[in-house]
């Protein structure tokens, strides 16, 4: 997930970009607990996203060494396009209930000001 002497910062993002993400089987990094092989997952444009909290505290705190993901597989597709969701996939198909807890505990930890960490 890092190559050797450069950083990967943590995945948070908003873009012009819709980001429909699926984990074909394994583990998905930016969410460990939460990312179920055979789930999907769609962030339309602007639409501000990324790793649960675990996954943020581990990332920005780990030794910055080269780390191999193995047995796991996802994909994203990304479109400019705004995207839809059926009617069966928004109110028949299971859904995560508790998906956008997975943000709850962040603390923010950038307020804009130059020079402050």
């Amino acid at each position: 997930m890092v190559a050797e002497h450069s950083f990967r910062p943590p995945w948070y993002h908003k873009n012009i970009m819709s980001e429909l993400m699926g984990n074909i089987y394994g583990q998905y990094d930016a969410k460990p607990e939460g990312f179920i092989p055979g789930g999907v997952s769609l962030h339309n444009c602007m639409l501000p996203h990324g790793p649960d909290e675990a996954a943020f505290e581990g990332a920005s705190n780990e030794a910055l060494a080269p780390v191999k993901l193995d047995n796991t597989m996802s994909f994203m597709f990304e479109t400019r396009f705004p995207q839809q969701l059926t009617a069966f996939a928004a109110t028949e198909a299971p859904l995560q209930d508790d998906y956008i807890d997975c943000w709850a505990g962040l603390e923010k930890k950038f307020d804009g000001t130059p020079g402050v960490k």
